[in-house]
């Protein structure tokens, strides 16, 4: 009897076991023609204890991820889909075997066993001929964990297709030639987050990221994203198992940051955004990734509406038509594990707890990719398989690098959206959208960033309920400057300045560079604290000018009135008055003062080379002719009436060799070589004055003081020479006192031209041409009206002055006084 009662009980356990396993099958297998790998993070090994031995991962025991659970079985779905379709490989199934990758570097024995051939690896095999059943692989999930495991399938180029690795890496077809994904790459994602930091002119942040291969990426390619924008990293730290949050939130506060980026992934996120509930950390705006910013757990939390304003990127959410219903199907039965099974420790998930309704009630991120990439590889299979009129060729042995040079190539509508890849292998479809934690604790559709075909951002800010209960809010270093103020960069981040106000002649474009201040042009100006410049107003004196007009018609006086005393001079050549006056030496003198007044013309209209040129040239070289003919008149009297009696051999030399007019000669030969020498190296030319009047350019000429010394050390010279001798007759007789005259009109030139210095010292207008112009006639005027206008008087209306015996009883008397 006790026999019997003990297999009554054993055979009643079986039965009851029987009733319970349904489905003589495991959720990560299943048989088909074509084979494709599963590698999905159901499990998340958190765990930092160092191992002292070796010791097999149980990803049983880890931490669950329900998120990861329904993307696992969104791949079943998919194959099954698939395996249902007759236009999509008919007559061909495939199967998987799908592994719990919960860890970064521990799950390699089933890596191992995807890659071998009747359980074993045999590298040295020729190639095509000892691979396994399995055409691609969907997954992993993060980027680290795609890095530990894809080169085992890249030197045998099988096709990996990730549905959540960003890293930027990837991107390098040489390191990666058979990896694919149908996620977008972290440059996508940066990109949207620094549009939303834009938009709300946002710079002053602080972008927490999981250290690890997708968040380095991340926080790599935002740096090099806001190089050359406004935006500034205030504080960056890498989050992992073993961060202290409390210290990050007090670095945030110190430094008085209130936008917070967290490319993490979720479990990172989590922990972190758990931490600041705890730590009352508020007023802060929190811009997630796509990796954790669906979330359904974290918006329903008690206390998240303290923390501030959470702002994510996420996939837009699609719904997958069979999608629900094939989970309500799957939840209904009991799989269990074949006798003649072996599965690994990481292909057990102990989920028969939970319901259809847990399981979509999920996280949705990351769905579509999962789902695309099952449907490109089977796509691929299809093509290469050359499936066409419902059946698939059965003649052809198809190899995992037919299936990916086929990948390459898709092209086909999947939910209305078309599946393409680029030559990096990175998708060419999907958008982004941008969602916010709204007060019933759901993530609510805010705007959404399309890629392809071009680039389309857009944000609804009226949805947004900030924490301020207002408008958006501010997150600046320092407050913005004012306008007409540079930029002064205070430390080490441009974000934090000091305002100057820029200075005169200087302006601020802001939209080019806030931090310099620009000069003007030249032919512009500004007042301090300017936003632009201003045209400066061109003057000079035109020949319309009414100045210029009275100073040209004296010119013309000064003409006719030396061609009047010419003629004058002519008829009366032989009379005593014109004889003492200099006689020849007059015509010269005449000559000279009339091309001396040509340099007046030239200081009025627009300055050009040759106004400068002409504006100088006449009265230096011929005035230096006048001065030299008055220096040897004076010479000529003194030495008659005081030195010839002591020196008559000098008297005869000079009056042998022409004395007078070899001195003329030496200083007109002498001036004009300095002139050349001035002329030929440095030329006056038109100059604009822009130094004393911020509003105005005065055109002048600019003339090299240095060059011209010469010319006019010599024309110094000469006037001191001509006063010394002049001085030295002033005792002669009076009505024969030339060198009175000449020392008169001496001390006229010496005047006007220390008047005009003084002018020009002080006022700097365009009337200073005017006065120099004036000052030029003056010294004409000067000998014209005080030295020869004597001697027309006397010949004109005191002619009984103008005879011999008249001058020789001057000179009588002056003999006998002496």
């Amino acid at each position: 009897m006790k026999h019997l009662f003990v297999s009554l009980l054993l055979l009643g356990a079986f039965l009851h076991a029987l009733a319970q396993c349904t489905v003589p099958a495991s959720e990560f297998q299943l048989e088909g023609d074509y084979l494709l790998a599963g590698l999905f993070d159901i499990h998340h090994d958190s765990s930092t204890v160092e191992q002292d031995r070796p010791e097999a991962i149980d990803c049983s025991s880890k931490e669950f991820i329900l998120s990861s659970y329904r993307r696992f079985q969104l791949m079943r779905f998919a194959v099954e889909e698939i395996n249902n379709s007759t236009k999509l490989l008919p007559n061909v199934s495939l199967g998987y075997e799908i592994f719990d990758h919960c860890s970064d570097t521990h799950n390699f024995p089933g890596i191992f066993k995807l890659l071998s051939v009747d359980g074993l690896i045999q590298p040295w095999g020729e190639p095509h001929k000892n691979l396994s059943k399995v055409m691609a692989v969907v997954g992993p999930y993060t980027s680290t964990q795609a890095l530990t495991v894809a080169p085992l399938f890249m030197m045998d180029l099988i096709p990996m297709v990730s549905y959540g690795a960003a890293s930027s890496v990837f991107s390098r077809k040489l390191i990666f030639p058979s990896f694919l994904r149908t996620v977008h790459p972290n440059k996508d994602v940066i990109e949207i987050i620094v549009n939303i930091m834009q938009h709300f002119n946002w710079r002053w942040v602080a972008f927490l990221n999981s250290d690890d291969a997708y968040g380095n990426d991340g926080r790599d390619l935002f740096i090099k994203r806001i190089k050359d924008t406004e935006i500034c990293l205030a504080y960056n730290k890498g989050l992992n198992q073993d961060t202290v949050h409390s210290k990050i939130f007090k670095q945030i506060e110190a430094q008085r940051i209130d936008i917070i980026i967290v490319v993490a992934p979720e479990w990172n996120a989590k922990a972190l955004i758990e931490s600041a509930i705890q730590l009352n950390v508020t007023k802060k705006v929190w811009i997630g990734g796509d990796a954790w910013s669906l979330n359904k757990e974290l918006p329903k939390k008690k206390g998240i509406q303290n923390i501030g304003t959470v702002i994510g990127v996420s996939e837009p959410k699609v719904t997958i038509p069979g999608f629900s219903d094939f989970i309500y199907s799957s939840k209904s039965l009991n799989y269990c594990e074949n006798a003649e099974q072996t599965l690994f420790c990481n292909q057990v998930c102990n989920c028969s707890s939970l319901s259809a309704e847990e399981i979509l009630a999920v996280d949705p991120s990351f769905n579509f990719p999962v789902y695309s990439a099952v449907h490109a590889i089977a796509h691929a299979l299809h093509n290469a398989l050359q499936c066409e009129s419902g059946r698939c060729k059965g003649n052809i042995t198809v190899y995992p690098h037919m299936v990916l040079a086929e990948l390459k190539k898709s092209n086909f509508t999947l939910l209305n959206q078309s599946v393409t890849f680029d030559e990096n292998g990175d998708p060419n479809f999907g958008s982004y959208s941008i969602v916010f934690w709204n007060q019933s604790g759901d993530a609510e559709e805010i705007g959404i960033c399309h890629f392809h075909p071009k680039f389309n951002f857009f944000i609804n800010d009226t949805k947004i309920q900030w924490y301020t209960k207002k408008e958006a809010p501010t997150s600046l270093c320092s407050q913005e400057c004012d306008e007409g103020h540079a930029k002064k960069q205070d430390g080490i981040h441009q974000c934090c300045f000091n305002c100057e106000i820029c200075p005169k002649e200087t302006y601020i474009n802001k939209t080019v560079d806030p931090y310099e201040c620009i000069n003007c042009k030249e032919t512009e100006w500004s007042a301090a604290g300017s936003t632009s410049c201003t045209l400066r107003v061109v003057e000079y004196v035109p020949f319309t000018d009414s100045g210029a007009i009275l100073i040209m018609v004296g010119a013309w006086a000064l003409v006719g009135l030396t061609l009047a005393m010419s003629v004058l001079f002519a008829i009366n050549y032989n009379t005593p008055v014109v004889r003492s006056a200099g006689g020849p030496m007059c015509f010269l003198i005449f000559g000279c003062l009339s091309l001396c007044s040509l340099s007046v013309f030239f200081y009025f209209g627009k300055p050009t080379t040759s106004f400068c040129i002409l504006r100088f040239l006449p009265f230096l070289l011929f005035y230096t002719v006048c001065l030299a003919c008055f220096v040897v008149r004076s010479f000529q009297i003194v030495y008659i009436f005081k030195i010839a009696a002591k020196f008559p051999k000098l008297h005869s030399l000079w009056m042998k060799y022409h004395g007078q007019w070899l001195v003329i000669t030496v200083a007109f030969v002498t001036q004009a070589l300095l002139l050349l020498f001035g002329y030929t190296f440095a030329p006056p030319k038109p100059y604009n004055e822009t130094l004393w009047y911020p509003d105005k350019i005065i055109l002048g000429c600019d003339i090299n003081f240095k060059v011209f010394f010469g010319p006019v050390v010599l024309l110094v010279s000469l006037c001191s020479l001509c006063f010394i001798f002049s001085y030295m007759g002033k005792d002669l007789p009076k009505n024969y006192n030339e060198a009175k005259a000449i020392t008169f009109c001496l001390l006229l030139l010496i005047l006007t031209w220390i008047i005009f210095a003084t002018e020009y010292l002080l006022y700097h207008g365009k009337y200073i041409q005017t006065l120099n112009a004036l000052a030029v006639l003056s010294s004409l005027y000067s000998f014209l009206l005080w030295y020869f206008l004597p001697k027309c008087y006397i010949i004109i209306f005191q002619s009984y002055k103008n005879t011999q015996e008249y001058f020789q009883g001057l000179i009588q008397n002056y003999n006998t006084r002496q």
